[in-house]
């Protein structure tokens, strides 16, 4: 279980672009960290660091769990789920079926995944091809994975973005319970999360 992640004076570069540098953040345990700033700042960027697809620069993250740093590789594979901008999904596939490889596959099992699936409320899609869903249907069914199979750290890149207000409130929802039971969020956004968090500017 993660407890806490921090960052030190990090510096993430895209090509031959710095996209910032010196930047720090300690996200705790029952946090929200919502990352705004413009187009490009670097916000996804930050994102996929913490989850190990891109090498910074500069600066160090840490995972911190109730023993101490957790090593970066196991709190990754166990503990830290990634939501992107694209919602990973294969079109060909079934609802039904993309959701329960998707949580099998991330140590979950087939009915906490048919469960968060009726919470999100896609029962009724589940045999439906993910190509035929909307957009706003296709989020809600890569945001079950959440639920699925619960992790300490949740990154989410514009989790809002295609949802109705009603799918948003529900999140909002989601969300509290994740942190109610220690889990840490860090969010990058252009709308208002559902929820208090803490607002961290990038590029300013």
């Amino acid at each position: 279980m993660i407890t806490a992640l921090k960052i030190r004076d990090l510096a993430i570069g895209r090509g031959e672009r710095v996209l910032f540098r010196h930047f720090s953040l300690t996200v705790e345990a029952g946090e929200v960290v919502a990352l705004i700033g413009a187009n490009g700042a670097g916000k996804t960027s930050l994102l996929r660091a913490v989850a190990g697809f891109l090498r910074p620069l500069a600066g160090a993250l840490s995972f911190v769990g109730p023993e101490g740093v957790v090593p970066a590789e196991d709190a990754r594979r166990a503990d830290c789920h990634m939501i992107g901008h694209q919602d990973g999904l294969k079109g060909g596939r079934r609802a039904r079926e993309e959701l329960l490889f998707q949580a099998l596959w991330s140590g979950g099992d087939a009915a906490r995944a048919l469960a968060a699936a009726d919470r999100l409320g896609l029962t009724r899609l589940l045999d439906l091809e993910v190509r035929v869903l909307s957009a706003g249907q296709r989020r809600r069914l890569a945001l079950a994975r959440l639920i699925a199979r619960p992790r300490s750290l949740w990154l989410l890149d514009e989790p809002l973005a295609p949802l109705d207000s009603a799918a948003r409130g529900l999140f909002g929802v989601l969300m509290a319970e994740h942190l109610a039971t220690g889990g840490l969020v860090l969010a990058a956004v252009h709308d208002p999360l559902p929820i208090v968090a803490r607002t961290v500017e990038i590029g300013a």
